[in-house]
C-alpha cells in the first residue's frame, strides 16, 4: 500500500475530504518520526512499537573495489510488531506453537537447586 492509497483510505471511512485524509497521515507520519529524533518510543497497542536503535562504528567492504571503508556509528529506526499483529498476519502459527518456544525456554532456565551453576 503507498501512502496515496492510505490517504485514500482513511478519506473513505468517514465524511473527510482528500486533504483532511492527507493531513491526518502526514501528522501522524510527522509525529512517529519527531518522537524517534528525540530518541522517545511510540508505542500503539495492538500493533506495535517504533524504536531506534543504536548501531556501533564498524569497518565495511566496498563490493566493487574490495576496499575497506569506515562506517560511522548511527541510529536507526526499529519496528517491533506486537504479538496481536504476528497473530493476524499468520493465523497458522497462533494456536500453539509459540507454546512450544515458551515451554522450551522456560525448561532451559530452570535451575537444579542440587546443582547450582557455578558462578
Amino acid at each position: 500500500m503507498t501512502k496515496a492509497e492510505l490517504v485514500d483510505h482513511v478519506t473513505a471511512l468517514g465524511d473527510l475530504t482528500r486533504r483532511d485524509g492527507e493531513v491526518i497521515v502526514e501528522t501522524l507520519f510527522d509525529s512517529i518520526i519527531e518522537a524517534l529524533k528525540s530518541n522517545d518510543k511510540v508505542e500503539v497497542r495492538g500493533f506495535g512499537s517504533f524504536r531506534s536503535r543504536q548501531r556501533k562504528p564498524r569497518t565495511g567492504r566496498n563490493p566493487k573495489t574490495g576496499e575497506s571503508v569506515a562506517v560511522p556509528a548511527k541510529r536507526v529506526p526499529y519496528f517491533k510488531p506486537s504479538k496481536e499483529l504476528r497473530d493476524l498476519v499468520n493465523p497458522g502459527e497462533a494456536n500453539g506453537a509459540g507454546k512450544k518456544k515458551t515451554a522450551a525456554a522456560h525448561e532451559a532456565h530452570v535451575v537444579d537447586p542440587h546443582h547450582p551453576p557455578a558462578m
